[in-house]
């Protein structure tokens, strides 16, 4: 018996997911599509903070949001400053172009950025307390073809990776002009009902949260609720319907929810989500809306904006739910080496280093494994070829490479192999 301490093996914190091979692969494929489709869009990376001063989201994301008032991971600094980490993009977003003078260029500016968000939810399928959105935020604009726009941008998003079993929910949640009255309205309503104290409380705050409880008996007694979709002014009608008309021209389908309600208290005339069936509860997989009024409120230019958060996560479980399998994610590499003696590992090893030189992503066997042994490694990087080099080959100054779709091998020059493979892949 060993006198060494034995450790207990740990674990990712609970609702911490892992993206480890082959999963992973599928995880960027989803990450790097909703950004390549933002670019495409003309919208620009920014890189922001993990961690925010904590009184931008009380004020950004509002005080009587879930959010603020119980999801957020929040503590001290060494200098007993209260700092976040961050639960969603939009509102450093805005504190970064307030404080980077970016509005005072051309307008709209249009960022794109991604990475994880943190929110301390009871964690379940689809629902993790570290979470990874693509967003999008097209600021300084109030154009309905804006909404358009950015709601047409995450469709195709979707779409690009083979999605189809989801919907895009729509409806305009009125602004200042419209709202208030409709709030009042919602609220008389409301203060008739026997809510309990906590969601009276939340009634008083901001009424619209209440018809985003959850629970049935809550649901249940707003079922005839007043519904801010029936109490907009003019000017918001003439946004909703101009927004919808371009969406119908465009061929992106939608239905209307006049009781969605989104979780953030920013939001504004135009607001959307997408979901998937197939994901049960959690079956958000993206949304967003407009949100005029924030830059000011967090101290900037009174300018509007418009944006969405895409769900990493819950796109990669909507994939498998409907098993779309992306093309390419199981391969590791495009050229896999196999090298028989010390002789022809050197060789090898230089060989493959070329080939990334050249920008085709390569690998070798490595150890004392036989011809047998280091082939099962080829093919278990799903390679498109793979190089075999032993002391024939060297003496011959060649290299076999073996197709690995049809089995074919050919032998080809060790001085011209790069170029060789280079032009087969496209590269």
């Amino acid at each position: 018996m060993s006198d060494k301490k034995k450790f207990q093996a740990l674990s990712a914190p609970k609702g911490v997911p892992d993206y480890v091979p082959p999963v992973s692969a599928t995880f960027l494929r989803v990450r790097d599509e909703f950004a390549r489709q933002a670019h495409l869009a003309g919208y620009q990376h920014i890189e922001l903070p993990i961690f925010e001063d904590t009184n931008l989201f009380a004020r950004g994301v509002g005080e009587s949001t879930d959010v603020v008032s119980k999801e957020m991971y929040t503590f001290a600094d060494r200098g007993d400053r209260s700092v976040t980490l961050r639960p969603e993009g939009t509102a450093g977003v805005m504190r970064s172009v307030i404080e980077h003078s970016l509005d005072r260029g051309q307008l709209p500016v249009k960022l794109n950025y991604y990475g994880p968000f943190f929110r301390y939810e009871r964690p379940q399928a689809g629902r993790y307390r570290q979470l990874q959105q693509v967003g999008v935020e097209a600021i300084g604009i109030d154009d309905p073809a804006l909404d358009a726009e950015v709601i047409a941008l995450a469709d195709r998003s979707f779409r690009a990776l083979g999605l189809t079993g989801f919907r895009l929910e729509l409806t305009s949640l009125g602004d200042d002009t419209c709202r208030p009255a409709y709030r009042s309205k919602l609220q008389s309503f409301l203060f008739e009902l026997p809510l309990d104290d906590d969601t009276r409380r939340r009634a008083e705050i901001n009424p619209l949260r209440v018809l985003d409880d959850k629970r049935p008996e809550v649901r249940e007694m707003t079922a005839d609720a007043p519904l801010m979709l029936d109490h907009l002014c003019d000017s918001c009608r003439a946004h909703y319907e101009t927004v919808t008309g371009l969406l119908d021209s465009m061929g992106v389908a939608y239905e209307v929810n006049p009781r969605m309600v989104r979780g953030l208290d920013y939001y504004t005339k135009t607001t959307f989500e997408f979901v998937h069936d197939g994901l049960g509860a959690q079956s958000g997989i993206g949304g967003g809306g407009r949100y005029d009024g924030l830059m000011a409120q967090l101290g900037g230019q009174d300018l509007s904006g418009i944006g969405y958060g895409l769900g990493v996560d819950r796109t990669v479980l909507a994939l498998e739910a409907e098993g779309v399998v992306l093309d390419g994610v199981d391969r590791r590499v495009d050229v896999y080496g196999v090298a028989l003696g010390a002789d022809a590992k050197v060789r090898m090893a230089l060989l493959v280093d070329a080939l990334r030189a050249a920008g085709v992503a390569s690998d070798m066997s490595y150890g004392d494994r036989g011809l047998k042994g280091a082939m099962k490694g080829a093919d278990r990087s799903h390679a498109r070829f793979a190089l075999v080099l032993g002391e024939q080959e060297l003496a011959d100054s060649t290299v076999a490479v073996k197709d690995m779709a049809d089995q074919s091998q050919t032998s080809v020059s060790l001085d011209a192999v790069v170029g060789e493979l280079v032009a087969r892949l496209g590269r």
